[in-house]
C-alpha cells in the first residue's frame, strides 16, 4: 500500500472566519493555528502546508483570563543598546489589538519557512468587517 502525498495542485483550500468575541485568546490561537496547518484534514502532511485561509474578526474584544491584561508584557528589542521595549496587553489591545491574536498564532506554528507560509494565510481584523467577502469564507464555531 502506497502512501498518498497531495501535489501543490490537488490541495483544496477553504476559507473560515472566526468571531474572536468573548472568546479566550489562547483557546482561539490553537484552534487558528490548527487550521492554518491543516491538521484538521485527512490529508494533513507535516511537510506540506495544506491549511486553510482564516480571517479573525473582532480581535480588539477577544478575552484574557485572570490577570493578563496588566502582568503579560510584550518585549521587543531593537538590537541596541537600551533599545528594549515594553508594552502590556492593555495598552497593546489600546493600540494595536491585531497584534495580540497574530503574535498568539505565530508562536502556534513552526518556527521555519514553512510557519512563516502558513502564517501568511491569516487575516486578522479588530472589527467586525472584512474585505474577504469574495472567497465566500466559511463561518466557524471557535470552542471556547
Amino acid at each position: 500500500m502506497k502512501t498518498e502525498v497531495p501535489s501543490k495542485t490537488a490541495i483544496e483550500r477553504k476559507w473560515h472566519v472566526v468571531d474572536a468575541q468573548d472568546v479566550v485568546l489562547g483557546r482561539l490561537a490553537s484552534q487558528v493555528a490548527m487550521i492554518l496547518m491543516g491538521k484538521h484534514k485527512p490529508s494533513y502532511t507535516p511537510f506540506l502546508d495544506t491549511g486553510d485561509h482564516v480571517i479573525v474578526i473582532n480581535a480588539s474584544r477577544v478575552r484574557l483570563t485572570g490577570r493578563k491584561e496588566e502582568q503579560k508584557i510584550y518585549r521587543q528589542h531593537s538590537g541596541y543598546p537600551g533599545g528594549l521595549r515594553e508594552v502590556s496587553a492593555r495598552k497593546m489591545r489600546a493600540t494595536r489589538p491585531i497584534k495580540l491574536i497574530e503574535d498568539a498564532v505565530a508562536g502556534m506554528l513552526p518556527k521555519n519557512k514553512l510557519g512563516k507560509q502558513m502564517y501568511r494565510k491569516l487575516n486578522v481584523y479588530a472589527g467586525d468587517q472584512h474585505p474577504h467577502q469574495a472567497q465566500k469564507p466559511v463561518a466557524l464555531a471557535a470552542n471556547v
